[in-house]
């Protein structure tokens, strides 16, 4: 079994959030990098609960990413996987990031793809459909189990009102989200043994990029708080129905 576990990197969510060049490029400066806890929490620590199932398992990364990714996927390695591998590009566009992962894939022969349900920069979730349509391959998104019983997978996913049960044969892509695995922390040995595990560089292919950042835009500052008397229901009626216009 051969899986490949799709990661990115994403502002801590305590960043402070701003943008430069005219409002068109995030300001990176003074932020703190972590993986992208839906590919970290999930979709990896999924794949390393297989291999804890089935030794013979392979586990490899694959990051879409200049070279500053590197400490995210070495973090990866040290929950882990096996090896890594980063495609040196910084081009953020959904369809080239899918189209470089698809390459991958395709090189690799793997039998599970696995991506997080979305990012949490920017609420993307489209990588893992792409993915799959790039490399004819069924898809299963919003998943929250998933068992192998040799090359038939058993995925439980959720939908409006209920969960879903998908019974499909490998390869196939999957996205995953809470209840597909338990959160882990890294321990020493594992960091230290992500030091001396593979990490392979490649450049891109050539593909599309089908969209551009026009420019950002901060949502309005928070207004204050207005207190209403517990005796002055009225008032309360003229301020949501006036003010914040929501009756």
């Amino acid at each position: 079994m051969k899986i490949l576990v799709c990661i990115t990197k994403s502002p801590d969510t305590t960043a402070k959030i701003a943008f430069t060049d005219n409002n068109t490029k995030f300001a990176t400066a003074g932020v703190q990098w972590i993986i992208n806890p839906y590919d970290e929490w999930y979709a990896l620590v999924r794949a390393i609960e297989l291999k804890e199932k089935d030794a013979s398992t392979l586990i490899h990364l694959v990051t879409v990413g200049a070279a500053d990714t590197e400490p995210i996927i070495r973090k990866a390695l040290a929950l882990g996987g096996d090896e890594a591998i980063r495609v040196n590009t910084d081009n953020a566009d959904s369809f080239y990031v899918a189209s470089q992962i698809a390459e991958i894939a395709r090189q690799g022969g793997y039998d599970l793809i696995f991506t997080g349900k979305e990012t949490i920069d920017y609420n993307g979730g489209s990588i893992g459909g792409m993915v799959a349509a790039s490399l004819d391959l069924p898809y299963i998104d919003l998943a929250i189990h998933l068992e192998l019983n040799g090359d038939q997978a058993t995925v439980t996913r959720e939908i409006e009102g209920g969960d879903e049960i998908c019974e499909v044969k490998t390869p196939l892509v999957v996205s995953c989200q809470q209840g597909m695995a338990q959160a882990r922390i890294p321990n020493m040995r594992g960091i230290m043994a992500a030091r001396t595990k593979p990490l392979k560089v490649v450049e891109p292919v050539a593909a599309d990029s089908l969209t551009e950042i026009i420019n950002f835009e901060l949502p309005p500052a928070k207004a204050g708080v207005k207190l209403v008397p517990a005796d002055n229901p009225a008032e309360l009626v003229r301020l949501l129905h006036e003010e914040a216009k929501v009756i």
